[in-house]
């Protein structure tokens, strides 16, 4: 089993989900750490762990990302954190993976379960072997104490409740 480092630069943690009911809204997490241990090869016997700081949230407007981080939605004075532990890594096939594990935000945990894929490895300019994982899955903000909304004039609401959540890793061995 080999254990991994994030290249943090070369690697990103990003969700979208409806604004008004009709265009998307991206972000992404800057600041992330993972403890990812096994053989790039077959990750079913891997450990994988992530701890994300909260208050890196980047939607790219001031405004909104401070809300975000408010009582109204994640509220990171009282909870910094959102993390991620595998309980469970499934093979597809063909580099394919399930990877099942308890996602905490806002001290609620619930199962999550993330589509993987093996992307592939090679050697950066500096010499130095990278690996490179993709991942998504779908999640309820509500499921997790992330009620806040506005009821739009028109009918509808201002914040969707579907989370998507894509994560693009390159990691090189420790």
């Amino acid at each position: 089993m080999t254990k991994y480092t994030v290249d943090t630069a070369h690697s990103s943690i990003g969700f979208s989900l409806k604004h008004m009911m009709v265009s998307k809204v991206r972000g992404n997490f800057n600041e992330f750490s993972a403890n990812i241990e096994g053989n790039e090869q077959d990750l079913t016997g891997a450990t994988i762990e992530f701890t994300i700081d909260v208050a890196s949230i980047n939607t790219n407007n001031t405004d909104r990302d401070n809300h975000l981080r408010s009582g109204d939605f994640f509220d990171v004075e009282q909870y910094p954190s959102i993390t991620f532990k595998a309980t469970n890594i499934e093979s597809k096939g063909s580099d394919e993976y399930k990877v099942t594990g308890d996602l905490t935000i806002k001290d609620v945990t619930k199962e999550v379960t993330f589509d993987a894929e093996y992307e592939g490895k090679g050697t950066n300019p500096w010499g130095q072997e990278v690996v490179a994982f993709s991942a998504d899955t779908k999640i309820n903000r509500k499921d997790f104490g992330l009620t806040w909304n506005q009821t739009l004039e028109t009918g509808g609401v201002l914040v969707g409740e579907d989370i998507k959540i894509d994560i693009e890793l390159e990691l090189n061995p420790a």
